[in-house]
């Protein structure tokens, strides 16, 4: 009696194009959702202004600019639109200066 039949070696497991088409919308959920934590960070820090609070905006922010940068195969598709990556890179620089501006007038 013959084993249960095993796939060609050869063959190579596709995934189906559902999954590929979704992997670029879930990456800029993914970023999106940083985006709104450095935001609501960001709002927490203009309340209370304390060290803590700033750096951890800035540590935020610089993660947020890290996921802004663009991405090398095979990861090209896995990162923002160009033109909303780059009007977010301009929100981090703004992000940047006004946790400098927070920080000097709390000294």
């Amino acid at each position: 009696m013959p084993l249960a039949a095993t796939p060609s070696k050869t063959r190579k497991a596709q995934k189906p194009a559902a999954y590929v088409q979704k992997i670029p919308l879930y990456a800029a959920k993914e970023i999106n959702a940083y985006i709104e934590i450095r935001d609501q960070l960001l709002d927490e820090a203009e309340k209370i202004r304390t060290p803590a609070k700033l750096d951890s905006v800035l540590i935020a922010n610089d993660f947020v600019a890290g996921c802004l940068k663009a991405a090398r195969s095979p990861y090209d598709m896995q990162c923002l639109p160009e033109a909303q990556a780059e009007e977010e890179r301009k929100r981090c620089a703004a992000v940047s200066n006004r946790v400098a501006i927070l920080r000097s007038s709390a000294a």
